[in-house]
C-alpha cells in the first residue's frame, strides 16, 4: 500500500485524514508526522506519489520544508496537498508557487474536499507522477472523470494534469502555467456558465456588487436540477501533445459570436475564451456548445532540473550520430543527462534508447566495474553532466536519497531488459 507522509500536530486532521484513508481501504497508508525532519526522511526514501502538510500549525518548519523541496528537483517527484486555516490562505498560497500542488484545502472543509482528493487519485493513479512506468508499457495514458459542478474539482484537477506533464518533462514552467490556466478556466466555464446556467450579464451584475462568484455558485446549486448535474472531463497523453475534453449538461452556448468577438472588454471577467484560445492548440467546441476539445503540444522533452549537488559538473556537449563512450572502455564515471536522445547498442544490436526520463547514463559500468557494457550514441544534440565517482559518493553520503534513485533506476532497467527479452522469446 503507497505510504502517505502527513506533516501535521492538529490531532483532529490527524484522524479525519485516517478515518478518510480507511474508507478507501488499500489505497494510502497515512504516516503521521510531527518533527519536519522525519518527514523530509520519508519524502527522500519513500519517493511518495503525494504528501500532506498543514501549514498552519507549523509555519516556520512548514516554510523550511517547502524550501528543503525547492532545493532538491528529486523531491518534486510527488505531489503536496495542503491544509491551511483561512486566515492563512495568502500566506501558504505565495509559499506554494512553483510546487507540486495538488490542493490547498481550507481546514473548515477539510472532511468534504480531503475525500474528493483521494477519489480523484484513486481514479488517476495512472498519471500521479509515475513518469517511468507508462512510458516503457504504455503507448499513451488516457482517462476520464465524471465531477459534480464544485470549483475545488476544477483546481485540483488543473494541479494534478499539469504537475504531471511537468514532472514527466513533456513541458516546461511556462508551458505548465499557461496549460493550468487553460483548464482552470474551461472547467469553470463549464461550472459556472454550463450546468449553473449563469449568464454573462447575470455574472457581471454580480461581480458589480462586489461579491463572490463561488457565492453565486452556491446559490445555484442549491436548486435539485442544477445539482444533479455533472461535468465530465477525459484526456489522452501522448509523447506528442495531450487532448483534453471538457464538457458539461446545460443548453450550451453561441460560442460562434463569443469567439469571433474581437472587441476589448472593460468587464474584469468574459476574457476566458480569447485567452485560452491562445494558450492551447486547435481549440474546438461541439455544435450545442457544451462540449469543448483542444490540444497541448508538447516540448521536446528537452531539459532535466539539474539537481543542485551537481549543479558545478563539467558539461558535455555531443552532437547527433557522434559515440558518447564504446563498450569495453574503461571509465570512473556517469553521466546526467540534462537534454537529448541516447541509441544504446551491444555490438551492431541496438538496445533501446536513453532520454532525460531516464535521468542516468552509463550506472551499470559505474556500481560493477569500470568498463563500459555497451556503446551510446547520441540521436539528437543532448547535454550531458559527468558526474564522478568520488562525486556522487560525496553526493550520496550528504543525500542518502540519491542513491535510492539510483539504485531504483537499476532496478528499473533491469525489468525492462527482462520483459523485452521475454516478449523476444515469444516472437521466437
Amino acid at each position: 500500500m503507497p505510504k502517505l507522509p502527513v506533516l501535521c500536530r492538529d490531532e483532529a486532521v490527524c484522524d479525519r485524514i485516517q478515518k478518510i484513508c480507511d474508507r478507501f481501504q488499500t489505497v494510502y497508508d497515512p504516516a503521521f508526522y510531527t518533527d519536519a525532519d522525519e518527514f523530509l526522511e520519508s519524502l527522500r526514501y519513500d519517493l511518495p506519489e503525494a504528501a500532506i502538510i498543514n501549514f498552519s500549525d507549523q509555519p516556520e518548519e512548514t516554510a523550511d520544508v517547502l524550501r528543503t523541496i525547492h532545493g532538491d528537483p528529486w523531491l518534486h517527484y510527488g505531489g503536496i496537498i495542503g491544509v491551511t486555516r483561512r486566515r492563512d490562505e495568502q500566506r501558504v498560497q505565495e509559499l506554494l508557487s512553483g510546487s507540486n500542488v495538488i490542493s490547498l484545502i481550507r481546514r473548515g472543509e477539510f472532511v468534504s474536499h480531503f475525500s474528493r482528493v483521494i477519489r480523484i487519485l484513486v481514479h488517476n493513479r495512472q498519471i500521479l507522477f509515475q513518469r517511468d512506468i507508462q512510458k516503457y508499457l504504455l503507448r499513451d495514458i488516457s482517462g476520464s472523470f465524471v465531477m459534480d459542478s464544485d470549483p475545488f474539482n476544477a483546481r485540483t484537477y488543473a494541479n494534478l494534469v499539469t504537475n504531471y506533464l511537468y514532472n514527466s518533462n513533456y513541458i516546461d514552467p511556462d508551458g505548465k502555467d499557461r496549460l493550468h490556466v487553460a483548464l482552470f478556466e474551461l472547467l469553470m466555464n463549464a461550472i459556472e456558465h454550463g450546468n449553473c446556467g449563469i449568464s454573462y450579464e447575470e455574472k457581471n451584475a454580480w461581480l458589480a456588487e462586489g461579491r463572490d462568484i463561488l457565492l453565486l455558485i452556491q446559490e445555484k446549486m442549491s436548486q435539485k436540477e442544477i445539482q444533479d448535474r455533472r461535468v465530465h472531463f477525459s484526456y489522452r497523453i501522448t509523447d506528442e501533445k495531450s487532448s483534453f475534453r471538457i464538457r458539461d449538461e446545460g443548453a450550451g452556448f453561441d460560442w460562434k459570436s463569443r469567439m469571433a468577438d474581437k472587441a476589448p472588454k472593460l468587464e474584469s471577467h468574459g476574457h476566458g475564451l480569447r485567452m485560452t484560445g491562445a494558450y492551447v492548440d486547435n481549440l474546438r467546441y461541439n455544435d450545442a456548445g457544451n462540449e469543448v476539445m483542444f490540444d497541448f503540444v508538447h516540448n521536446a522533452r528537452e531539459a532535466n532540473a539539474v539537481p543542485g549537488l551537481f549543479a558545478q559538473s563539467e558539461e558535455r556537449v555531443v552532437n547527433a550520430g557522434e559515440v558518447v563512450f564504446r563498450e569495453g572502455e574503461e571509465s570512473d564515471y556517469l553521466y546526467y543527462i540534462a537534454s537529448g536522445k541516447l541509441g544504446i547498442y551491444s555490438g551492431d544490436s541496438r538496445i533501446t534508447t536513453l532520454t532525460p526520463d531516464d535521468i542516468f547514463l552509463g550506472e551499470m559500468s559505474f556500481l560493477l566495474n569500470n568498463r563500459r557494457s555497451a556503446t551510446v550514441i547520441a540521436e539528437d544534440r543532448s547535454l550531458l553532466i559527468l558526474i564522478s565517482k568520488n562525486r556522487f559518493v560525496s553526493v550520496i553520503k550528504e543525500k542518502p536519497h540519491y542513491g535510492i534513485f539510483l539504485a531504483r533506476l537499476v532496478a528499473q532497467r533491469l525489468e525492462r531488459l527482462n520483459h523485452s527479452y521475454a516478449q523476444l522469446r515469444q516472437a521466437i
